[in-house]
């Protein structure tokens, strides 16, 4: 009986109440994002341009690394950023001007993670230019690093789209305009201009360029 109680939301009585609601959370959220958020994660970049916002949740930031973000950068939800300084004194996160990144993210750097302008990346990617482990059973049962040669940098040049829970392994350059499907797991360089899906991610077709209008043109480049 009580797990089946419930009371009658007239709709006069209900929406007001809502409306109130959502304006107080409206304002919680933007003082929280203008006034903490923001700020804790400028804190932690090097250099960053005009416009970056995140939302109103604390990024998770383990480790010290460079991190430069250019303008009009979206970092939504909360995403997670680890550096690790084995393999460089400055392992170095770079986000180009217009790029967005989705909620649940995570970036490991241990030398280099380079994302292009105009990106697009999906909730749930992940992106590693480390294995964490080596891959030798005997080196990774005695607590021992990745192989250096196994450390290798990531590029995702300009403009490129990666779907939902994609995971890009070390060494990997995503090429210009490329498209990523959702749940790909990329392990070798994908050229510029394809969509690749699967796992691992393989060349599923051309994508067929076109001139861009001047709108798209102007909204390509950075603001000023």
């Amino acid at each position: 009986m009580v797990l089946g109680f419930s009371v009658p939301a007239p709709r006069v009585l209900v929406f007001p109440l809502v409306s109130i609601f959502l304006f107080l959370r409206s304002i919680y959220y933007f003082i929280a994002r203008v006034f903490i958020c923001e700020p804790f994660f400028k804190s932690y970049c090097t250099q960053y341009g005009k416009n970056l916002h995140t939302a109103n949740s604390l990024h998770w930031i383990q480790g010290r690394g460079v991190i430069i973000v250019g303008d009009n950068v979206e970092i939504d939800g909360k995403c997670s950023f680890a550096f690790a300084s084995r393999y460089s004194d400055r392992p170095t996160l770079t986000i180009g001007d217009n790029t967005g990144i989705g909620h649940n993210c995570s970036f490991a750097v241990a030398r280099s993670i380079t994302i292009g302008r105009s990106c697009r990346i999906a909730i749930g990617v992940r992106i590693f230019d480390s294995p964490g482990h080596p891959v030798d059973p005997v080196a990774r049962l005695a607590g021992k690093p990745p192989e250096p040669e196994d450390v290798r940098p990531i590029v995702i040049e300009d403009n490129v789209w990666i779907g939902n829970n994609v995971i890009v392994m070390p060494g990997v350059t995503i090429g210009q305009g490329s498209v990523i499907a959702a749940g790909a797991v990329v392990m070798t360089s994908v050229p510029a201009n394809v969509l690749a899906a699967g796992n691992p991610a393989r060349q599923v077709r051309t994508l067929v360029q076109r001139e861009a209008t001047p709108i798209e043109d102007a909204a390509s480049k950075p603001a000023g």
